[in-house]
């Protein structure tokens, strides 16, 4: 470290933090000395808009939404709890689409991978229409592990969050799988897709020729959440269907639909799917008849 007149730089920092420090614990609004973290559930609650006029009223708003509400300013910017917690948020957004879903996760559920035609997360961003398509060793990979021309055939893919994946599948999968354990069906075989699109699930579904499919998806990350996943559902899916045969289930994470629930719900709905023989808005027409 560099001197200055004789005082050693790097001890004259160490000098100037003490001292503001000092200063700073003398002060009513002085930092907490064990800082809580500002992500949690618990800290997002708190409300830090000065002398709210109907505190009780935002208390209550602030239970029943995710949206920054009752945060106050400084002059004209965020304050600084505000915006920390942005910045932390929108790293989490960012680790969500770019990192690989935990490998020891797919382990523990017994789940082989396959991957889709992207060879890079880059290309993956780039180009959706790979990411709906199989390789060639994938597809001959899913054909020799999995159960042919089942009922209903689960599988999960990374989308555009693996952190939802990460999150939500422990807890979703086993459940789903043992809401459907009794039931008069063939069940396939699950397995993960790397770099998948939704729209992976007819090259899937064709290949296996499975007459129901759910595939378990990580959605696009929001400053919200950047965990939330959705199964997308399609009875005979094939590949160019239109979107409308999809039945979707959406914001499965812990501040939405959490994932236990969300597993139990879509054993019924999968069940009411097969024997319907109908998904999406053809499912809709067939429960109102």
């Amino acid at each position: 470290m560099n001197d200055i007149n004789g005082l050693n730089l790097e001890n004259l920092i160490k000098q100037i933090v003490k001292a503001v420090m000092a200063e700073l614990s003398k002060r009513d609004d002085a930092p907490e000395q064990n800082p809580r973290d500002i992500t949690t559930q618990e800290s997002r609650k708190l409300i830090l808009l000065k002398n709210p006029r109907d505190a009780e009223a935002l208390a209550r708003m602030k239970t029943r939404t995710n949206a920054r509400i009752g945060v106050g300013r400084a002059g004209a910017r965020y304050n600084t709890q505000t915006l920390l917690t942005l910045r932390a948020d929108h790293a989490s957004a960012r680790d969500a689409v770019f990192l690989d879903v935990n490998q020891k996760i797919l382990d523990s559920l017994g789940l082989f991978t396959v991957e889709s035609r992207c060879k890079s997360k880059n290309e993956f961003l780039t180009r959706p229409d790979l990411g709906r398509q199989l390789t060639e060793e994938s597809s001959a990979k899913i054909r020799a592990s999995c159960v042919l021309n089942p009922d209903i055939q689960i599988f999960a893919t990374d989308g555009l969050s693996s952190t939802a994946i990460s999150t939500n599948l422990p807890d979703l999968l086993p459940c789903l799988l043992d809401g459907l354990k009794n039931k008069p069906l063939t069940v396939g075989t699950p397995f993960f897709v790397k770099n998948g699109r939704v729209g992976i699930m007819e090259p899937v579904s064709e290949l296996l020729g499975a007459r129901v499919t759910c595939v378990l998806i990580g959605e696009r990350p929001g400053l919200a959440t950047a965990e939330s996943m959705s199964a997308y559902i399609a009875y005979n899916a094939r590949v160019g269907m239109e979107e409308a045969l999809r039945t979707v289930v959406s914001n499965i994470h812990a501040r939405g639909v959490p994932a236990v629930e969300a597993g139990a719900y879509l054993a019924g709905l999968l069940c009411r799917v097969r024997e319907a023989k109908a998904s999406g808005i053809n499912l809709r027409k067939e429960s109102g008849k």
